[in-house]
């Protein structure tokens, strides 16, 4: 999953910006940030997030002034990261966040030994395409029907986009 950014070339506004690593006590707001991002059907839920930090993912989150306003989820394995989702609350997109994210997950993925960053976005996601479009990501593929639908749509395809970690 990619998150929903209307500006992918906003620069980072409001406020003390942190970023740290997720724990326990955070899923609920992450689960709440993501049941406001997403549809009920597309949306991950509190257990799929603590299945990620159970099984050693790379999860953060990202603070403002303290307030938990975005997250991310990065597996690393055998030289290869996949950014499995990135989030930023509604009501603090266009500001930034979104890179900031992203940003920190290559940060992080060439500091493990990551050879190349892939992720899934959706081709409805404009302002992602675009900002990943802008960190150096390319087009690789398609995944057919990949992302869950709203009961009688059809399944949206993810385009797959890779990265080179130099």
């Amino acid at each position: 999953m990619a998150a929903r950014l209307s500006d992918p070339d906003a620069e980072p506004t409001g406020g003390v910006i942190a970023l740290r690593a997720m724990a326990v006590p955070d899923l609920p707001a992450v689960a709440a940030i993501e049941k406001q991002a997403y549809p009920a059907a597309q949306a991950w839920s509190e257990g799929i997030f603590r299945d990620c930090l159970r099984v050693g993912y790379l999860c953060q989150v990202l603070e403002v002034d303290a307030d938990l306003v975005g997250y991310g989820i990065l597996s690393i394995a055998a030289g290869e990261a996949h950014l499995l989702n990135v989030c930023v609350a509604p009501g603090r997109q266009g500001r930034g966040f979104g890179r900031v994210l992203v940003e920190h997950f290559l940060d992080l993925a060439d500091r493990y030994k990551a050879h190349t960053v892939y992720l899934e976005v959706r081709p409805s996601n404009t302002p992602a395409r675009a900002l990943y479009k802008s960190l150096g990501f390319r087009r690789i593929g398609v995944r057919k029907c990949y992302y869950p639908a709203l009961p009688g749509e059809p399944r949206e395809d993810a385009i797959q986009l890779a990265r080179d970690i130099a």
